[in-house]
């Protein structure tokens, strides 16, 4: 389905790049194709929810220190994480919510996401580069638990 708006919710898997600016989301439930790229959606999100990609990440960079590939809080209240599966500024970077996240698994010269409703996503990178986003954004999602105990 074709879309114009998309807001990145508590149902979102994936964001894809389909061409530079063409992406496909991918929720629970359904599919969409939007005339974005994918770190477009994304800085939409974060102004939807208040911020932006730029103040996200320079709200990462602060709370552990990363400024490549960083995870970034799209909305704090439901935990809502994403990171990177290269460089934002590449037109072939997946989007990925950590929240979603059931296992992932190293395959021949790739990766496997299985999310837990059971969708599969194959990766075009190394397992060692999926699990190090993956802990990058399960620090920052660790971080941010904390605060919101104080």
């Amino acid at each position: 389905m074709q879309i114009e708006k998309y807001e990145i919710n508590s149902s979102t898997l994936a964001i894809i790049p389909i061409e530079p600016k063409v992406s496909r989301i991918i929720e629970e439930e359904n599919d969409y194709i939007i005339n974005k790229s994918t770190t477009e959606v994304i800085d939409d999100s974060c102004k939807f929810f208040g911020s932006s990609y730029v103040g996200r990440f320079e709200g990462t960079k602060s709370l552990i220190g990363v400024s490549y590939k960083s995870p970034i809080i799209i909305e704090e209240t439901k935990e809502i994480i994403f990171f990177p599966t290269s460089s934002p500024r590449f037109d072939n970077c997946f989007w990925i919510s950590l929240n979603h996240i059931e296992i992932y698994q190293k395959k021949e010269n790739c990766s496997i996401i299985i999310f837990k409703n059971g969708q599969t996503l194959e990766l075009d990178i190394s397992y060692g580069s999926l699990d190090n986003q993956i802990l990058r954004a399960t620090r920052l999602e660790s971080i941010l638990r904390k605060r919101k105990l104080l």
